[in-house]
């Protein structure tokens, strides 16, 4: 990170060690000139402009479609050196401290076998032989092409002496060995529990090792918890690893009250650059942590808790999302509905009173609908600016879409799961239901809310990436050629807007950040080529040059790799 320097001073100022530093805004008026600038409004229209302004407090002063239109009595000049600028990318729906958690522990994101998976496990539990627990993330037997889930067994066969605990890619399903189902006393007898699924061993009850949604907390909670100094040091690795994407802040869906606390710790220790639009795990965490509304926004615009996430259902790749017909390859099997009508209401009435936001994770065609019913009854009661959220929105009855216009509903959305989960889609819900899936031209058509996001660390928070995807419906290798369900593409002006403007709306964020415009925090990154003129291709390849956040740079693409410095003259 840099801190803006008056000359003179010695020309290369930007140093590696400058990088660990915290940023310092501007101290006076800055004058940012020669780029190729880009805002972007909720609908898609394009600003463009040469040059801007940022006062003291980081904020937009305002932009110049020419640079000679810029004032030339100002305290600072930044040569953009004609290079692309457009707003902070917003994240619309991750989970920050999974991210950090995640790099700090097994990963098996990258594993395309069985064979591989086991030889990772087995790597990792001779190197760290005095944990308790082995823990990890990111399998996924889809793309191990088991055609079934893992089992205990083959854990045990890798490490038996412990307990081993790995959730799925999705976070919905958790791989244990048999230590760990011993110490969850997850058993033959053991019934599944509301909301969850314990997989069994074909023709018994015994526990196959893979217990789903609500199951998981079976095993889940046995398993120490982080050290707050374990938590500081994820929530920094979290930070490093979205910055260099370019996203300048992050929507946290299902923020514990340990996780609040680790970002008031940066907070109050000047540690927390990123911005963080924050959703409690639960109404009591949404009540402890708020108490009678949403908090103030703090530190500068960094962190606010909006309101609380909900889950309904599941996850397609376990069978947990709630469909109104059967699985095609499960017949018996619909899903998992994991609160009643009821139950939904009344946790989305509580928050509701209180004008805490409502973001209600359904992924399946009945869950959708189950939400958009609660929203028309609710709405008659909870009028005004309500901005009632689905997240992941991913499989809709063709003839719900339309509903989610009657309130302003979001649609809070990742374009990559659309490309990760294509095979896995077809084969879960077969042809017919397709038509509804990851339907993002459709849910704009009807003029309702949409904002993109990753769902890291289920997907790599790249946000190129997702912009990819969205314009094509191909994924990194081009495929399916022409595109899947290629009538659900949209442009590239409503895919970036959908990962800024339209993000920032769907955080209650309007008007602080998301957009390059007068009174608006100057959040923006530097590119080293154009979105709104890339190919798929290249828009995958584009590379993050800078990350600047209220009006500081915080991230250098050529100073994090000792590459060229640059100065900032007077």
């Amino acid at each position: 990170m840099l801190r803006m320097v008056p000359l003179p001073v010695p020309g290369r100022i930007w140093t590696a060690l400058a990088l660990a530093l915290l940023p310092t805004p501007a101290l006076a008026e800055t004058l940012i000139d020669n780029v190729n600038g880009i805002s972007m409004e909720r609908d898609g229209r394009v600003k463009r402009f040469a040059a801007m302004v940022i006062d003291d407090n980081g904020r937009i002063v305002d932009t110049y479609a020419k640079r000679n239109q810029a004032p030339s009595k100002v305290d600072y000049r930044v040569d953009g050196r004609g290079r692309t600028v457009i707003p902070g990318l917003i994240d619309a729906h991750a989970h920050v401290m999974g991210i950090g958690l995640g790099l700090l522990s097994l990963d098996l994101s990258d594993t395309r076998s069985l064979a591989e998976a086991q030889a990772k496990i087995a790597e990792y539990a001779a190197k760290y032989p005095d944990r308790a627990w082995i823990v990890g993330r990111g399998w996924n037997q889809e793309l191990w092409g088991l055609g079934r889930f893992p089992t205990a067994a083959e854990l045990d066969a890798v490490v038996a002496d412990r307990p081993v605990w790995l959730r799925r890619v999705d976070g919905h399903a958790g791989w244990a060995n048999s230590a760990a189902l011993r110490t969850g006393n997850v058993t033959a007898a053991t019934a599944d529990p509301a909301g969850g699924r314990i997989e069994r061993l074909a023709g018994s009850k015994a526990p196959s090792g893979v217990l789903v949604d609500a199951a998981m907390d079976l095993v889940a909670r046995h398993v120490p918890a982080p050290r707050a100094e374990d938590r500081d040091l994820a929530l920094h690795e979290a930070q490093q690893l979205l910055l260099a994407n370019g996203i300048t802040a992050v929507t946290d869906m299902g923020t514990s009250v340990d996780d609040w606390m680790t970002f008031r710790r940066a907070g109050d220790e000047g540690r927390l650059r990123l911005r963080i639009i924050s959703y409690a795990d639960s109404v009591p965490s949404m009540l402890l942590i708020g108490g009678g509304g949403p908090t103030v926004w703090l530190y500068d615009d960094r962190l606010r808790l909006n309101g609380v996430k909900l889950y309904l259902d599941g996850a397609l790749g376990s069978r947990g999302a709630w469909l109104k017909a059967p699985y095609a390859d499960a017949p018996k099997e619909n899903g998992l509905q994991l609160l009643g009508g009821t139950q939904l209401r009344n946790l989305m009435s509580r928050a509701a009173m209180d004008r805490f936001q409502v973001a209600v994770h359904a992924i399946g065609d009945a869950a959708n609908a189950e939400v958009l019913d609660a929203i028309d009854e609710l709405s008659q009661t909870y009028q005004g600016d309500r901005r009632w959220r689905i997240e992941h929105a991913q499989v809709f009855d063709p003839a719900d879409i339309p509903r989610l216009a009657r309130h302003g509903t979001i649609a809070s959305m990742q374009p990559v799961h659309q490309t990760s989960d294509r095979t896995m889609a077809e084969a879960r819900l077969g042809p017919g239901r397709l038509a509804g899936a990851y339907a993002w031209k459709s849910v704009l058509a009807t003029g309702a809310p949409l904002a993109f996001g990753s769902d890291a660390p289920v997907e790599a928070p790249n946000p190129f990436a997702g912009l990819a995807a969205a314009i094509s419906r191909t994924d990194a290798a081009g495929e399916p050629f022409g595109g899947w369900q290629p009538q659900e593409a949209i442009s590239r002006e409503a895919a970036l807007a959908a990962y800024t403007a339209g993000a920032a709306y769907a955080g209650f964020a309007d008007g602080r950040f998301g957009r390059l415009v007068a009174g608006e925090r100057a959040d923006f990154v530097v590119l080293d080529r154009d979105p709104l003129l890339a190919s798929p291709e290249d828009m995958r390849g584009i590379r993050v040059l800078e990350t600047w956040i209220g009006g500081a740079q915080v991230y250098a693409a050529d100073a994090a790799t000792g590459g060229e410095e640059r100065t900032i003259t007077r």
